[in-house]
């Protein structure tokens, strides 16, 4: 694209004003740091140091206008790639350009004549235009350093993971193209989660360099209570793959999500990932994908659902350890073995009669007739609420 051109009376006003270049620099610096304060509160950003940069940014404004060659581009590299070094954040450094440009403009305005004025005015796109692709070139330059840093540094991947899981997917996006500096190549994506038994200990130990063993990319973020991280799937590495080397991992309960294509939809599945969590059994190292335990899953996202189910089996439980156990787990195994006293009593190592006797006491309990489908059904739910819950 060929480079705008800007009318006789406007070059010549850049021309005038660009041996003050670093006067004007100075004042340019001055209202930055009176507008974006985290540069004067950042002290390895010296004044010295943003007053060159506004000195060259103006100078490769104004030139550019007059028609010399176009912005010093390797200068604004490397000023973005110096803000990243120094630990400005890239909404602050962008901030900061906004704020020259405007300076810039402010400056033109007021040294123009009035017939400068009513040319100035149809130039405003293409400087400003000038002052984005400084602005663009100092941004590429600092996501490569970001990029190159996030990539070795563990906490950097880790703060990254907990933006995208926690939902601020356009911060993520704003800063950096999340699966690139994640390193995350793959067909689909799946959220994982763990509880944490000890507050600052990983259950899922060296996660991310056992599967890397695999040739799984993911990345991983530690919070006092949950060890949760992004994993990316691949051809030949699906969810059940990858649930399969979990459980040779775990140390306390974990929930998967289910895939999903792109990162904008990790929040939802971390949700999914923390309720397939609360609906394994506490106090195991149990796998469970959002899939596997839907009744279960439904459960532990409605908490009160669950105690007035719960209720049901509350005379059960009343009569303590190990009677609710031994009731409650035949109640189990009798469903699971679709209502078979003889299938259950071979699985319990009991005889069938034990079994009879067990489930008509329940019965008496609960008042649940389990001959009845939809009351089966209920025990069902009711059994899983126990369980998820810890209750037996």
């Amino acid at each position: 694209m060929a480079p705008p051109t800007f009318a006789e009376t406007v070059r010549d006003l850049c021309t005038a004003l660009l041996p003050q270049s670093d006067d004007l620099a100075t004042r340019m610096a001055d209202r930055i740091r009176r507008e974006v304060p985290a540069y004067v509160d950042n002290p390895l950003v010296a004044a010295e140091d943003l007053e060159r940069s506004c000195a060259q940014n103006l100078r490769d404004i104004l030139s550019t206008v007059v028609g010399r060659p176009g912005p010093n581009i390797a200068a604004a590299q490397a000023t973005g790639a110096r803000r990243a070094e120094q630990g400005v954040s890239y909404a602050v450094m962008l901030q900061a350009f906004r704020v020259g440009g405007r300076c810039v403009w402010e400056i033109l305005v007021e040294q123009a004549d009035n017939s400068t004025r009513s040319d100035l005015l149809p130039a405003a796109a293409d400087i400003w235009g000038i002052s984005d692709d400084i602005a663009a070139a100092a941004s590429e330059a600092y996501r490569a350093v970001v990029l190159d840093r996030a990539r070795r540094d563990h906490e950097t991947r880790a703060v990254l993971v907990g933006t995208l899981l926690d939902g601020d997917v356009a911060a993520a996006r704003q800063d950096w193209s999340s699966a690139a500096v994640l390193d995350l190549r793959g067909t689909e994506f799946v959220v994982v989660s763990a509880e944490c038994h000890t507050p600052g200990a990983e259950a899922l130990p060296d996660a991310e360099r056992r599967l890397s063993g695999r040739h799984v990319q993911s990345a991983w973020r530690l919070t006092p209570d949950s060890h949760e991280g992004l994993v990316a799937l691949r051809v030949g590495y699906g969810t059940a793959a990858l649930s399969e080397d979990l459980r040779a991992m775990a140390t306390t309960r974990v929930g998967r999500s289910r895939p999903f294509a792109t990162l904008d939809l990790a929040p939802a599945a971390t949700r999914q990932a923390r309720l397939a969590l609360a609906a394994a059994t506490p106090g195991t190292s149990e796998v469970v994908g959002y899939e596997d335990r839907p009744v279960a899953v439904l459960l532990a996202g409605s908490p009160d659902g669950a105690d007035t189910v719960l209720e049901l089996l509350e005379p059960v439980l009343d009569r303590g350890q190990p009677d609710a156990t031994t009731l409650l787990e035949t109640a189990r195994v009798w469903l699971d073995t679709g209502g078979s006293t003889s299938a259950a009593a071979e699985q319990l190592h009991l005889h069938r009669n034990t079994v009879r006797y067990r489930l008509g006491r329940l019965e008496e309990l609960t008042g649940i007739d389990i001959t009845h489908p939809v009351q089966a059904a209920t025990l069902h739910v009711a059994l899983e609420a126990a369980r998820i819950r810890g209750r037996g």
